[in-house]
């Protein structure tokens, strides 16, 4: 399987509007980051974690002409406005886009794009989303998808484990519970906003702490603010801990084969 960085910053990105400290005015592309997505390519699949506000520009980068699903982490702005662009893939592919979240982020979909899911004789275009709540493992295009409770802040939100790989963003802490669907991990990928405390994402002390207890074979950042400067961050870490950027791709084994009697909950 195929893991792309559709985007690594946080939700107002880098350079964010108005800043004009080192990073945002560096010249080196790695410092430019759109908001937090991957895309993972698996076979013919391809499956989004997450649809940014800049889904349209990290789709025509990375001339991604196909969508078969959306994995959702939470349903803030920054994880969730870019599903209004699917229209374009209901259009050339003529079906509704899968979308996977649990209940309380679906509950939060359904409010942000009420005209989605308001019977509606009006003929502007709008995009059709098959919205289906998940509460264990389900089968994903020959995957197996172990979604994984994440503290943010106050909210419970979503972390995915798919194979030997884990996806986890706007994390302030992790459940125990959790830390057992952890294990044996080739690659993590990992939020860490800045090195000052916040109240509801890791700082990179943090999420170093995290990737010691959780122990994978190597480790991306993503969900970085301006804070953060790619060559002097990456300097300061070991080879197999580094910041991630925008348009990087790594291959991870997909692990397990699906097998029957797994599935998303439908709601």
């Amino acid at each position: 399987m195929k893991v792309t960085f559709m985007g690594t910053g946080t939700s107002v990105g880098v350079p964010a509007i108005g800043c004009h400290c080192g990073t945002c005015t560096s010249t080196d592309a790695r410092n430019r980051r759109l908001r937090s997505s991957v895309l993972l390519r698996h076979g013919e699949a391809r499956i989004l974690i997450d649809a940014s506000f800049d889904l349209r520009q990290q789709a025509l980068r990375e001339k991604l002409d196909t969508l078969d699903a959306v994995l959702l982490t939470h349903g803030h702005a920054d994880h969730v406005f870019g599903l209004d662009d699917v229209r374009m893939y209901n259009y050339h592919q003529r079906r509704p886009v899968p979308i996977y979240a649990s209940a309380r982020t679906a509950s939060q979909v359904k409010r942000t794009f009420w005209y989605v899911f308001q019977e509606s004789t009006d003929a502007s275009s709008r995009p059709s989303l098959a919205l289906t709540t998940v509460q264990g493992p389900f089968d994903l295009h020959g995957l197996v998808v172990r979604p994984f409770p994440v503290i943010h802040g106050e909210a419970i939100i979503t972390g995915y484990r798919i194979g030997s790989f884990a996806y986890i963003t706007d994390g302030k802490s992790i459940p125990a519970e959790s830390f057992a669907l952890l294990e044996g991990l080739d690659l993590l990928v990992i939020n860490t906003l800045r090195r000052a405390p916040h109240p509801t994402h890791f700082t990179l002390e943090e999420t170093l702490a995290a990737i010691r207890a959780i122990a994978p074979r190597r480790a991306l950042l993503t969900h970085m603010s301006h804070d953060l400067e790619h060559a002097s961050l990456a300097a300061e870490l070991p080879p197999a801990i580094q910041p991630a950027y925008d348009g990087l791709t790594v291959e991870v084994d997909a692990g397990e084969p699906a097998t029957g009697g797994l599935s998303g909950r439908p709601q």
